[in-house]
Formats: structure tokens, C-alpha cells, sequence
């Protein structure tokens, strides 16, 4: 009965925010509470919910100030060299800007943490989307597969669960699946090609004159653009003439070009006059975020520690005035807010999941249900396995609680633990856009983009992936 109740509940949160009938947060939070009555533990709802409120805490804790830190960050112009490539690289060909996206996420994804990943993307390219009036999904889409690929760095969370669940070296594990994960990140590539074919064919070929950073801030000079666009097969034309507006927080963007020969306004990223811009502090703000970025990685601190740490020291040395650290706290706020409520909203989601015993009885049927012709074929069963349930679950759930009970399975039928431990990070592609998954909140409520709406297009591009990952491996022999 639990495992039956345990996959209704999903479903049914699933459906619910997909069809917009709830907002993500109302269905994390009542829908679970409605079933853990229904299975007859209403009684201990409260024990559940702050067990799942205490286990995601710090989590909440890092995000709340990893993104005052980031934020910082990019007010203070710490990112702008790099938006202005990315800009530069784009232009406004609708295939360059999805490449762009892509290339951009998994480059950021190095430093293992996925709000900072999709803090830095969206910031950077969500002007350009916009101007370009190009689907918002396909950026949240792309960035989140992107990332979900570099998330099995050993660092980043997956890799190093699965060796601590099975006891192995994550070295052992991570290095062998460089190939079948490379292969990955040419799909997302490839995915993020297709993409912006699609949307090239949507919107017409953009063409832009010369391509640069303007000088003048919105407020001192309206920037018109003109994009004269071919439709698809150089068919029909269109031209139209739009004026920018700054954006809010010091971080307004706006995209244009003249139709000439270059001579009028060029692509602006991040405006380049905004008053929060501490050039002279450039490099301190680099080293400080190498520094920070080193530590988390070597995992010198707990990562909450770390960005509290962090923030509060880019705003003291950044805005050493008590109103400025203030108002930069506050540009920040809704982010913070917004995140940190689905956190503990989902953590309401979690604890009855694991507390009612449904986890365990869904994953215990799971594996039960393999057939015993499978035995030899575990690492092939756990990639697949591992696709819906890592969607489904908590990356601590599935590695600690599902992982060694497969590998226990691999083990009657000669299948070493290390393969199973490889097979297990197939499904990362996909679980970067589980609604179980606090970045994810970062990504859509920074980009703007409904939750459902990012479901329903993200997960069968991203299945997709982790499936290229699974063919990769076995056809490497990794798995």
C-alpha cells in the first residue's frame, strides 16, 4: 500500500504543477501532507516535517548566501568580461545564444554547485533571450541538462555519495566515466544545436550590425536596435524597432544594433556605468572567489559556513557603508526568499516520503521486480534504475539508501561494486531538474519561468541525455 501511495503522490504532484492547478510550493507542502494522513501517520505529520526542515537547513543556509554572495558579485562587475564574450559569441544568431547557454553552464558548473551555475547563466543571457524574444524554457532546459552532466565531478556531490554509500575510492569511480560523461556533454551541445535551430526557424535569422559593448548607460542614451529578420528558407522578412529599458538592482541589460554598417549602438551586457561597479577592487573580488570557490572544493568548511563567511566579506570590503550593504541585501531579498521558501517547502515533500517508509518500500519493489536473468546485467539495470529514481529522490536517498541494496543485488552475480557505483551517475542529467532539487527554484525563479512549464519541456531532453550516457558507458565497457 505504501509503495502504491508513495507513487500517487508523485504523480499527482507532477500532474498538479504541470497543469498549473498549484503553484510548485502549495504542492509541495499540502499534497504530502493530505497522503501522509491517508496512510494513517497524521499523528507524527509535525515529526516529519521538521526532520526533513532540519536535514535541508543548510542547504536553505548556503543558497540564502551563496546568492547574496554571487549577487554581490555581479553588481560589484566581478562576471562582466565573461557576459561580455558570451555576448560577443552570441550576437544574436538564436543557435550561438543556445550553444552559448550550454557552453556556459558547464564551463560554471566546474565549481561543483548548481545555484552558482545558473545564478552566472541566467544573469548573463536572459537579457539576450528576452530581447530576442526567444523561449525562456530552452535556456532553463539547456542550462539545467548542461549542469547535470558536470555535476558528477567528484566534487560535486553525486560521485562522491556513491563512493561514501560503497565504500570505494571516488577516483575509481569518476575517472573511468570521463569518456561516457564527455560523450554526454557533446549531446547536450548537440541538444543545445537542435534547440536553436528550432528557435532560428521560429523567430527568422536575426542579423545585427558589428557587435560591441556600448558606452553609454541606458539612462544617458536610449539604445534602438534593429533586427531585420529572414524567415526560415530565406523566406519573408520582417523589421521592427524596439527601444531598451534598464533593468532593476544595477544589473539592467538590454541587446541591439544598428541595421548599417556598424556605425550606431552595439550589443550592451551588463550595464557598464551602474553605480554598484567596484573596479579598483576587480582582482580582490576574483581572488576572493577563486579563494572561496578552492575551499569549497577542498571542503575545508561546510559549504554554508563558507558563503556566510563569503558574503558577509564582499559586503563589507565592497560597500563598507551600513546603507549601501543594505540596499544591496535587499535587490537580493527576493531571490532569497523565493529559494529558500521551496527548500523548506520541499522539505516538507522529503520528510514524509522518507518518514511514512514510502521511499523505502517504492525502492524495495524496484528491486525486486528485476528478473533474475538481469543479475549479470546490474550495471546495466542501475544507469536505467537510476534515471527515475534519482528524478523521484534525494541524491541521499538513492545513494544511500537504494544504491548499496544494488549493489548487494550486482554482487550474487559477480558484478563489482565500482560498476555499479559508475552505472548510478547516469541519472544526474535528469535529476538537476527534480523538483526535489533546491537549484532548480534558482534557475526558474531567476529566468522567470513557471516550474511546470520547465518540467514538461526539460525532462525529455534530459532523459535523453542520461540514456546517451548509459549507451556511451556500455559501449566503452565502463559499465
Amino acid at each position: 500500500m505504501l509503495t502504491i501511495l508513495g507513487f500517487v503522490m508523485i504523480g499527482a504532484f507532477l500532474v498538479l504543477i504541470m497543469m498549473k492547478k498549484m503553484s510548485p510550493m502549495a504542492a509541495l507542502v499540502l499534497i504530502p501532507a493530505l497522503f501522509c494522513v491517508l496512510v494513517g501517520q497524521g499523528a507524527h505529520l509535525g515529526d516529519y516535517v521538521l526532520k526533513g526542515i532540519g536535514d535541508l537547513a543548510p542547504t536553505a543556509a548556503m543558497l540564502m548566501f551563496a546568492i547574496i554572495y554571487f549577487g554581490v558579485m555581479i553588481d560589484v562587475g566581478l562576471f562582466d568580461p565573461v557576459v561580455r564574450g558570451i555576448l560577443r559569441f552570441c550576437k544574436a544568431d538564436p543557435v550561438r545564444v543556445v550553444v552559448g547557454t550550454a557552453l556556459l553552464a558547464a564551463i560554471v558548473s566546474l565549481d561543483g554547485d548548481g545555484s552558482t551555475t545558473f545564478m552566472i547563466t541566467v544573469s548573463a543571457l536572459y537579457p539576450l533571450y528576452k530581447r530576442l524574444k526567444m523561449s525562456l524554457v530552452v535556456m532553463t532546459g539547456v542550462a539545467a541538462t548542461a549542469n547535470g552532466v558536470m555535476n558528477t565531478l567528484p566534487w560535486g556531490g553525486p560521485t562522491a555519495r556513491a563512493a561514501t554509500a560503497l565504500k570505494l575510492d571516488a577516483g575509481d569511480i569518476f575517472v573511468p566515466m570521463i569518456p561516457a560523461l564527455a560523450v554526454g556533454l557533446v549531446a547536450v551541445f548537440a541538444l543545445a544545436y537542435v534547440l536553436g535551430r528550432r528557435e532560428r526557424k521560429r523567430l527568422g535569422v536575426l542579423t545585427l550590425g558589428e557587435t560591441r559593448v556600448v558606452e553609454e548607460t541606458v539612462e544617458e542614451k536610449e539604445t534602438e536596435q534593429v533586427l531585420v529578420g529572414a524567415g526560415a528558407g530565406g523566406t519573408g522578412a520582417r523589421a521592427g524597432v524596439s527601444r531598451g529599458t534598464g533593468g532593476t538592482g544595477g544589473t539592467g541589460t538590454d541587446t541591439g544594433a544598428d541595421a548599417g554598417d556598424g556605425g550606431g549602438e552595439g550589443l550592451q551586457g551588463l550595464d557598464p556605468h551602474r553605480a554598484t561597479l567596484r573596479p579598483k577592487l576587480y582582482w580582490f573580488n576574483a581572488a576572493l572567489t577563486v579563494a572561496l570557490l578552492t575551499l569549497l572544493i577542498l571542503q575545508t568548511l561546510p559549504i554554508p559556513v563558507l558563503f556566510l563567511l563569503g558574503a558577509a566579506l564582499a559586503l563589507t570590503v565592497n560597500f563598507p557603508h551600513m546603507k549601501d550593504q543594505k540596499a544591496r541585501v535587499a535587490a537580493h531579498a527576493e531571490n532569497v526568499l523565493n529559494v529558500s521558501g521551496m527548500v523548506f517547502a520541499a522539505a516538507v515533500f522529503t520528510g514524509v516520503l522518507t518518514g511514512t517508509g514510502m521511499v523505502e518500500h517504492m525502492a524495495r519493489w524496484l528491486v525486486s521486480g528485476i528478473p533474475d536473468a538481469l543479475g549479470p546485467h546490474m550495471g546495466l539495470v542501475t544507469g536505467v534504475l537510476s534515471i527515475p529514481l534519482t528524478y523521484f529522490m534525494s541524491n541521499d536517498g538513492f545513494y544511500f539508501g537504494i544504491v548499496p541494496i544494488l549493489a548487494e543485488a550486482g554482487a550474487a552475480h559477480g558484478v563489482a561494486p565500482v560498476e555499479i557505483a559508475r552505472a548510478s551517475l547516469v541519472g544526474q542529467a535528469l535529476h538537476m531538474s527534480s523538483p526535489l532539487v533546491p537549484a532548480v527554484y534558482v534557475l526558474v525563479g531567476m529566468a522567470k519561468v513557471e516550474f511546470g512549464d520547465h518540467t514538461r519541456f526539460t525532462v525529455k531532453w534530459a532523459a535523453l541525455t542520461s540514456l546517451v550516457v548509459l549507451g556511451a558507458g556500455l559501449l566503452f565497457g565502463i559499465l
